[in-house]
């Protein structure tokens, strides 16, 4: 399976020139948290809303303030064709919860930590369930009668 089956697709964005109110009310209509900053279909960072609370508010707290002053440049990605392996070490090696999947030099989705974990357990789903089906068709088989001592029921 590759990054680009699990990614939420297309990915929340704001240009460039945009201001922290506006990437804050981007990411309130879409109910993200966070948003890929682009100019020319190309990211340029990424903006989350911690960012905007520890970047923006406990600064200067300006509203108006660029989310280029905001965003984290050194973006960690994977690549559209990457496979889920990949994707779990980049995950671990950057220490993120969100990498932007990116294909041909341009952000096309996200891939989230809980996208992940959904995928792990719609997994450990389809293994438990005829697991569990099979043990139920067990139970139902009444026992075999307990084995006679030899000699008849009284023995001698």
């Amino acid at each position: 399976m590759r990054a680009s089956d699990l990614m939420t697709s297309p990915p929340v964005t704001v240009g460039a020139t945009a201001t922290a109110v506006e990437a804050a009310r981007r990411m309130e209509e879409e109910a993200v948290g966070c948003v890929l900053v682009t100019e020319d279909d190309r990211l340029l960072g990424i903006l989350t809303d911690r960012d905007l609370a520890v970047r923006g508010l406990a600064h200067d707290g300006s509203p108006e303030r660029p989310v280029t002053d905001l965003m984290t440049v050194r973006v960690a990605t994977l690549d559209a064709d990457d496979d889920l392996d990949t994707a779990y070490r980049t995950f671990r090696n950057a220490g993120v919860r969100r990498l932007p999947v990116i294909d041909d030099g341009r952000p096309i989705g996200m891939l989230t930590v809980d996208d992940l974990l959904r995928d792990v357990v719609q997994r450990l789903i389809d293994v438990l369930i005829p697991v569990s089906r099979s043990a139920l068709r067990e139970a139902a088989v009444p026992p075999h009668p307990p084995l006679e001592p030899l000699g008849g029921r009284h023995g001698r």
